[in-house]
C-alpha cells in the first residue's frame, strides 16, 4: 500500500467512499423497489429514514454518527425497524453502533450504541488510519474469497452463543450475523464485487 492508498482513505467519507455508498445505495434502492413492485408508502416516521424492507449503516466515525442519530430520533426507528424483522447491515462504524457494549474507548466518548447484536466491540482494532488494509477473506457464506477493505476498522471480542460468526481475521471476529441483522468490520461497497450486498437484499424475500 503506498502514500497514495493511505491518502484515499484518509478522504474516505467524501471521496471514494461516499462515490462508493452513492452508487450501491442506488442499486439497493432500485432492487428492493422491484421486489416489492412499487413505491414507497408513506409513514408516521420522522421523514430521516424513508420507510424499506431493510436498513444499511454505513462506516464513519461512530461517536458523530450515535450523537447525530440520537438527536435526529433515528435510534428508535432503526430498533423499531429490528423489532419488526427488518434486514439491518452495518459496516465499520455501523458495527460499533449495533453493539451492546463496546471498549474502554466506546465508554470514554461517550459511544451511544444501539445494543441490537449481543456482541462487545473494540474500536480501532487493527490500529489507526495508517494500518488500514485489503485482504482476501474467507466467508462462511461464499465459496470463494471475499475482497475487503478494512479502514480504522473495529471487531467483536466477545460474542453470545445466538450470534453466527461469518469470518474472522487475524483471531478478530470481522462478520457477524444475529437473526435479521448483521455485522461487518470492513467496506463491501468498495470493491466492484457485489455478492455481499446480493445476500443481503436477498434477506428481505
Amino acid at each position: 500500500m503506498n502514500d497514495h492508498d493511505y491518502e484515499d482513505r484518509r478522504n474516505c467519507d467524501t471521496g471514494r467512499c461516499g462515490r462508493a455508498r452513492r452508487r450501491i445505495g442506488a442499486d439497493l434502492s432500485s432492487e428492493t423497489r422491484d421486489r416489492r413492485g412499487g413505491e414507497d408508502k408513506a409513514s408516521g416516521n420522522s421523514g430521516l429514514m424513508r420507510p424499506t424492507p431493510l436498513s444499511y449503516r454505513p462506516g464513519g466515525e461512530s461517536t458523530t454518527i450515535g450523537r447525530l442519530m440520537e438527536r435526529e430520533g433515528i435510534f428508535p426507528e432503526i430498533k423499531e425497524a429490528a423489532e419488526e424483522g427488518k434486514p439491518i447491515l452495518g459496516t465499520c462504524a455501523g458495527m460499533v453502533l449495533l453493539a451492546k457494549e463496546g471498549d474502554e474507548e466506546v465508554a470514554k466518548t461517550g459511544q451511544p450504541l444501539l445494543g441490537l447484536m449481543d456482541v462487545k466491540v473494540k474500536r480501532n482494532a487493527f490500529g489507526r488510519q495508517r494500518e488500514s488494509f485489503e485482504v482476501l477473506l474467507k466467508m462462511s457464506i461464499f465459496e470463494e474469497t471475499f475482497h475487503a477493505v478494512f479502514i480504522r476498522a473495529p471487531a467483536i471480542t466477545q460474542a453470545a452463543e445466538n450470534v453466527e460468526i461469518l469470518a474472522t481475521f487475524d483471531e478478530h471476529v470481522v462478520a457477524a450475523k444475529q437473526g435479521n441483522i448483521i455485522a461487518l468490520s470492513f467496506h463491501p461497497e468498495l470493491t466492484e464485487d457485489r455478492r455481499f450486498h446480493h445476500y443481503f437484499i436477498d434477506l428481505c424475500k
